[in-house]
């Protein structure tokens, strides 16, 4: 994927939240009249004609003069100050899914798109302004300390999480395998927030697991659209045909996305190869996605379960098979994180992933925020998660048995 010296990524990444998670950089300040087209001096102004005021960007070396020259605690880091402009630039569009990533954050997040990386082994995102965890995955520190999908972080280590950015956060919870992190959570059901201590570990992870009951329902599993998504999906395709199962379930609880690709291509063994999903811009201008597979799962009773955790990639999924009267959807309604990234990485190991567009099933239906709302609505307690049952897989049962 690399071009010289500048690699641009434009596999359209879908991850509904940072796992774990240039030139040079000129400063804006505001002055001048209100005028709807501001000048930029020391600057070829055809290069800013979206300002709205005039700008001096000698101002931003200035402020870093001033900050680098009287900060208390020297000597003062110009590379932290330079990366931390590029994240303050960004950060300044106040979308959680449009980041700058310094070298390392970089490193990891690619390292996390392949499934392998140390921490605690969580899907994190921002929403309602809080740190939220959207999925702990399987076996991992997360899921064995009890984290759940939706638990509110209020607090990594003791400091307050409240106006946190997610490459922040990811750099606190994240760490060497056998280090620990205490986590400070609230859900519904609990009085007070509790602290959660959890043991980071390395990260193995399948996303792919398939099993074909005793009654002849196939229950797939699907953690995320990762690297090895579509040939384990192939590898479980072929298990289900050969065993002759009579109906499948496909549980995307707590799937927060991965690969635009990997997603569609699984969604087209049921719909084959027409429109997945609809890319569109701020333009207004529509991109349809197809699949590529034929539709060998189509005659198949397919339910597929979602909550709070399901998000991005696997929202599109559950919308594409929503939209075709392919399955028959069950759970909570997904996550909504229906907004297209595409990444940039630098010479210097940095990256950027930008916010460009957002997807919609393939009716024009938007889940941005709002998320997928289920055919079938059962929640899943407190009370059920600590007895170990599953309500919304036995409303699956019941559905491909027709005991409703």
């Amino acid at each position: 994927m690399a071009e010289n010296n500048n690699i641009k990524i434009v596999i359209l990444i879908l991850v509904a939240v940072i796992t774990f998670s240039a030139g040079i950089f000129v400063g804006v300040f505001f002055i001048g009249n209100n005028s709807d087209t501001g000048e930029v001096t020391n600057k070829n102004a055809e290069q800013a004609t979206f300002l709205n005021r005039d700008v001096d960007f000698r101002m931003f070396w200035q402020v870093w003069n001033f900050v680098k020259d009287n900060y208390y605690k020297q000597p003062v880091s110009e590379t932290a100050l330079f990366y931390g402009a590029l994240e303050g630039m960004v950060d300044a569009l106040k979308d959680p899914y449009t980041v700058f990533f310094n070298p390392d954050f970089a490193d990891q997040f690619i390292s996390d798109l392949e499934g392998q990386f140390e921490g605690i082994g969580a899907e994190i995102g921002i929403k309602h302004d809080i740190l939220t965890i959207i999925s702990p995955l399987p076996d991992s520190p997360a899921e064995k300390s009890g984290l759940r999908p939706g638990d509110l972080v209020l607090a990594i280590d003791g400091e307050d999480t409240a106006g946190i950015s997610i490459d922040e956060a990811v750099s606190k919870i994240r760490g060497e395998a056998g280090t620990e992190v205490v986590l400070t959570i609230f859900r519904e059901g609990f009085e007070e927030p509790q602290d959660i201590s959890i043991t980071r570990g390395q990260i193995d992870m399948v996303s792919v697991r398939t099993t074909v009951r005793d009654d002849g329902i196939a229950y797939v599993e699907m953690f995320r659209f990762a690297e090895d998504t579509e040939k384990l999906f192939e590898e479980s395709v072929n298990e289900i045909i050969k065993s002759g199962a009579n109906g499948i379930i496909v549980d995307l609880r707590g799937n927060s996305g991965g690969y635009l690709e990997s997603a569609v291509n699984v969604a087209s063994h049921w719909i084959g190869e027409e429109i997945i999903t609809i890319e569109r811009d701020s333009q207004g201008n529509e991109l349809p996605f197809y699949g590529k597979n034929k539709p060998v799962l189509a005659g198949l009773p397919t339910i597929v379960l979602i909550n709070a955790g399901t998000a991005s990639g696997s929202e599109i999924m559950a919308g594409a098979l929503r939209d075709y009267s392919m399955a028959t959807i069950v759970g909570e309604s997904s996550y909504g994180k229906g907004s297209v990234q595409q990444m940039e990485t630098f010479k210097d190991g940095s990256a950027v992933k930008v916010t460009i567009a957002e997807w919609l099933t393939p009716n024009g239906d938007s889940f941005n925020e709002n998320g997928i709302a289920p055919d079938v609505t059962v929640e899943m307690t407190s009370e059920d998660y600590n007895e170990d049952r599953d309500p919304q897989l036995d409303k699956a049962l019941e559905i491909l048995r027709g005991e409703e």
